[in-house]
């Protein structure tokens, strides 16, 4: 099994989710979150003041996934989510050792 995190830009979260459905992965944890890459934010201008902006908003998307759909999953990931501009965003791919659904103690492949 692997877990797939990908942080993107926000507006398109709805692409990456129809993106990963269309694979038949339904489950999937999404967060509001915050941070920078290499630009290091940026700057904006309010009432005539500017100011530095460090921390982005994005959206990650976390899922759990067997290892055969794992690879489909990283590509559609990255087709939905690209924009070609900087701040795209990543995916990170991690080993899961074991899962357990805590309901009815499935484990494994069958708890997800």
């Amino acid at each position: 099994m692997k877990k797939i995190e990908a942080i993107i830009k926000p507006f398109k979260l709805e692409e990456v989710k129809d993106a990963l459905s269309d694979l038949g992965i339904l489950g999937m944890t999404v967060c509001e979150v915050k941070g920078f890459g290499r630009q290091k934010g940026h700057t904006e201008i309010y009432r005539g003041s500017e100011y530095t902006v460090d921390f982005l908003p994005k959206i990650k998307i976390e899922t759990v996934l067997p290892d055969a759909l794992a690879e489909q999953a990283v590509e559609a990931i990255i087709k939905a989510a690209k924009t070609g501009k900087i701040g795209d965003g990543k995916v990170f791919v991690m080993p899961v050792q074991e899962a357990f659904r805590i309901r009815t103690g499935e484990q494994d492949d069958q708890a997800l």
